[in-house]
Formats: structure tokens, sequence, C-alpha cells
């Protein structure tokens, strides 16, 4: 096994001690400074290695992104896609409960999304996407849509329901299966009766 390099060694205790940072202080009351002092290292070195506090919560969501091998599998089993769609919300939504302060930035991004995913890296939307497509081929999720359009459509949906509940609104993992039901019975297939 390889010792990873410094620099990486430095990224990885960067983001870990941001993550607790965020989690504990929230990401607007925490600094640089802290971080720097949490991981061990300079100011400097954690500004070598990111641009900004902002950079470095985006490595936090592109990392905890890059973490959906686990729903792939189960995608390449064919499973029930009504399910999947349920797992992988239902984990989003305890993830940004956890984390409040950087679930904001990937919930309200300063970007528009664009209609294809980003490419080069794995993204929520992407993921949403390729089970929307699986759910085409199982037959269950309507075919004279795109599924790129249908993905930005459930992501805004459920972005507006979690910054609600972020903001002290209601929630609780039955409103998130609610809120797939609905927008899913709103692409579901068409009968043809």
């Amino acid at each position: 096994m390889a010792i990873p390099k410094r620099t990486e060694r430095s990224r990885t205790l960067i983001l870990d001690a941001a993550d607790l940072a965020f989690r504990e202080l929230g990401f607007a009351d925490t600094s640089v400074e802290e971080i720097a002092t949490r991981a061990g290292l300079t100011r400097k070195t954690v500004y070598n290695l990111f641009g900004s506090k902002e950079e470095i919560a985006l490595q936090l969501i592109a990392r905890v992104e890059a973490g959906d091998a686990i729903y792939r599998a189960h995608m390449e089993a064919s499973e029930d896609v009504f399910a999947l769609l349920e797992l992988v919300f239902l984990d989003s939504a305890r993830w940004c409960m956890a984390n409040p302060s950087i679930a904001r930035l990937a919930l309200a991004p300063t970007e528009r999304p664009s209609l294809e995913p980003p490419t080069g890296r794995p993204t929520f939307q992407r993921l949403v996407r390729d089970l929307l497509v699986l759910g085409q081929r199982q037959g269950v999720i309507r075919k004279d849509e795109d599924p790129n359009f249908m993905s930005l459509v459930l992501l805004g949906i459920y972005a507006q329901a979690m910054l609600t509940a972020l903001s002290g609104g209601p929630f609780s993992e039955d409103d998130i299966r609610r809120l797939i039901r609905i927008v899913v019975e709103g692409i579901g297939e068409r009968s043809l009766s």
C-alpha cells in the first residue's frame, strides 16, 4: 500500500478538520485559521492547497458525491427504481440535516445548474438522472421526457424542501417519502387507459 504524498495527506487533514468545524460552528463562523489549527497545519498551507473556505466546502460536497458507488451497485442489479430514489433522497436528507451549513451551499449553488450534469466527476444530479434512466428502462418513469430535465425538476423541488427544513421548517423521513411520491407520480409512466 502506497503512502499518500504529503500534499494529499494535508488536503485530507484540512477537509476532515473543516468538516468537523462546519458541523460544530457552522460555515459562516468557521475561519480558515480555525480549520488550519484543527488540521495541525499553518494557515499558509491551507491557502496553498485551497483558494478559499468556499473551495474547501465545495470539495467536501464533491467528496460526498463521490460516494455513490453503493447506489450504483443497486442500479446494476436493476433494483426497484422507486426504492432506490427513496434511499438516495433519504440518505441525502440525513446528510443535509447533519451538515446544515455546507448543505445550504450544495442546495443553493451560486451557478445555475445546466441540463447536463457536470462532466469529469460524480454528482448528485448525475446519480438522480441515471436513476430516472433506469426507471425508463424498467417502464415506470415516462419515456417522453428527457431524464436530464426531469432530474432538474426533482432536484429543484427537493432542494427547496430541504432548505425549508434547514430553516426550521417541518422535516421527517415521511416528508421526503411523500415528496418523492408526489413528484414521481407526476413523472410516472402514463397508462394507456
